[in-house]
C-alpha cells in the first residue's frame, strides 16, 4: 500500500522491501550499528488510488520523530530520517501493498509520541509536488499548504526497544488529500495515517476485460472506505493490505459498470491474506449506464482548513451500507461531482471461503437501483445526508449542503 507488488511478484517481495530499507541512510544517528540502548525506526510511505489523476507527486524531504507530543519544530530533542536529495513520488505507483522506503536512523530507547513527513515546498519550476489529471499529459502544480515547512503530524506513538528494528509505513490517501481550488488549481490536503508493516489483508483478482475502466477496490466498515487498491494493470489482482482485524465489505466498481459487494470478508490474521477470488475465475462486473449527482457544499461558519467530502451510498436489505462513490468538494466554490454513478443495482455476494463466490444482482439494494443516498461531511463540523437521489430516470441530480459545526 509481503505480498506488495513493486515487481508483481507474490514471493520476493519481502526480502526486496528488507533490502531497500536496509539500504537507505537516515540522518539524526545515520545507519551505524546500534549500541545496546538504541533500537532503529525505518520509515516506509505507501498510498491508496487517486480520484480522478493519473499521478499524483509528493517531493519527500525528511521524516521527524520526537518522544514529546507537544514539542514544536525549533524544539531540541528531534531524530530525522533526510533524503539527501529530496525525492519525488508518485503516489498512485504505491498500490497493492507496494513500499517506497524513506529510510532509517537509530533511536534512544524508549516511547515516541510524535511522528512528522516534512515535504519540498513548490518552488522554482513549483512541479515538486503536482498532479497529472486523468486523460491529460500535462503536469500541473500541487499547492502545499505552509505546514508542509514543519511536517504532516501524524497521530501515531510507538515503542523502540534496545536492540530491536521498528517499522512504520505511511498510508497518503491521495483520493482524499487532493482537491480542486478554483480555476482549474488543485491543492494538497494531506491526510496520512500509520499502519502496520506486517502484511495482511484481502486479496483477488478482476477480470483483465475491465483493466481500461479505472477499475477501484475498496474494504469498507459501515460504509468507510478504511482501505482502497486498483488492481495490478496487467493481470488485474489486486490486494488491500495491511488492515485492522475485523470484517469487512470489498466494494469494486469501474467505468460503465454495474458495482460488485463482497459482504463481511473476515480479517482475522495479522500476516495472512484472505482471497475473495483467483486467476481462473476473476471478479467480472455487469455493463450499466451511469448517471451523475452534482452541486455544492457551504461550510458555515467558512473554513480556511477544512476540506469537504461527499459520497453516494447504497445498503442491503439484510446486508451492508457501502460507498459506491466519493469525492472532495472544491476548496473555493465548494463544488462537487459525483460521476459515474451505475444506474443498476450491485451485485452481492456473501464472503465464502469456498471460491468462486456466487454473485447475484442485489434485487433488495436500498434505496433502490439507480437511487443513492449523499453524504457530506468535514472536519469540525455535522455530517449530513440527503433523503433518496434517484437519478434512474434523468441520470443526473443537483444537491446542495450547508455544513455547521
Amino acid at each position: 500500500m509481503s505480498k506488495p507488488y513493486i515487481s508483481y511478484s507474490l514471493a520476493a517481495t519481502a526480502a526486496l522491501t528488507a533490502a531497500l530499507l536496509s539500504a537507505c541512510g537516515g540522518g539524526g544517528g545515520g545507519s551505524a550499528p546500534a549500541a545496546p540502548s538504541t533500537g532503529t525506526l525505518g520509515v516506509s510511505v505507501t498510498d491508496a488510488p487517486a480520484c480522478g489523476f493519473d499521478a499524483v507527486n509528493v517531493t519527500v524531504s525528511k521524516v521527524r520523530v520526537h518522544q514529546s507530543a507537544s514539542a514544536a519544530e525549533t524544539d531540541s530533542g528531534w531524530t530525522d530520517i533526510t533524503l539527501n536529495p529530496a525525492r519525488k513520488i508518485n503516489l498512485l505507483a504505491l498500490n497493492n501493498g507496494t513500499l517506497d522506503a524513506l529510510g532509517q536512523t537509530s533511536l534512544s530507547a524508549g516511547h515516541y509520541s510524535q511522528l512528522r513527513l516534512v515535504l519540498d515546498g513548490n518552488t522554482g519550476n513549483g512541479l515538486a509536488n503536482s498532479v497529472v489529471p486523468s486523460g491529460s499529459t500535462t503536469e500541473q502544480t500541487l499547492d502545499t499548504p505552509s505546514a508542509v515547512q514543519s511536517g504532516i503530524k501524524l497521530v501515531n506513538e510507538f515503542d523502540v526497544a534496545a536492540g530491536q528494528r521498528v517499522d512504520l509505513v505511511l498510508d497518503f490517501d491521495a483520493c482524499k488529500s487532493v482537491v480542486t481550488k478554483g480555476n482549474g488549481k488543485y491543492a494538497l490536503k494531506p491526510v496520512v495515517k500509520v499502519i502496520p508493516f506486517t502484511l495482511n489483508g484481502i486479496s483477488g483478482y478482476v477480470s483483465t476485460a475491465l483493466l481500461a475502466n479505472h477499475v477501484m477496490v475498496s474494504a469498507q466498515q459501515n460504509g468507510v472506505v478504511v482501505s482502497a487498491t486498483a488492481p495490478n494493470p496487467s493481470t488485474g489482482e489486486f490486494a488491500l493490505t495491511r488492515l485492522p482485524l475485523g470484517n469487512y465489505d470489498v466494494v469494486i466498481t469501474a467505468d460503465a459498470s454495474a458495482a460488485a459487494v463482497v459482504g463481511a470478508v473476515p480479517v482475522t490474521s495479522t500476516s495472512a491474506m484472505v482471497p475473495i477470488s483467483t486467476a481462473a475465475a476473476p471478479i467480472t462486473l455487469p455493463a450499466s449506464t451511469t448517471g451523475s449527482i452534482a452541486g455544492a457544499v457551504t461550510l458555515a461558519p467558512a473554513s480556511t482548513t477544512a476540506a469537504a467530502y461527499v459520497s453516494a451510498k447504497q445498503s442491503f436489505a439484510a446486508g451492508p451500507v457501502v460507498t459506491i462513490k466519493y469525492r472532495g468538494a472544491d476548496l473555493d466554490s465548494g463544488n462537487y461531482t459525483l460521476s459515474g454513478l451505475p444506474v443498476k443495482a450491485p451485485q452481492y455476494a456473501p464472503y465464502s471461503a469456498t471460491l468462486p463466490l456466487r454473485f447475484s444482482t442485489a434485487s433488495t439494494v436500498l434505496p433502490g437501483a439507480g437511487k443513492y443516498l449523499v453524504e457530506a461531511s468535514a472536519s469540525g463540523y455535522t455530517t449530513l445526508s440527503t433523503p433518496v437521489v434517484d437519478i434512474s430516470a434523468q441520470n443526473q441530480a443537483n444537491i446542495n449542503f450547508t455544513l455547521k459545526p
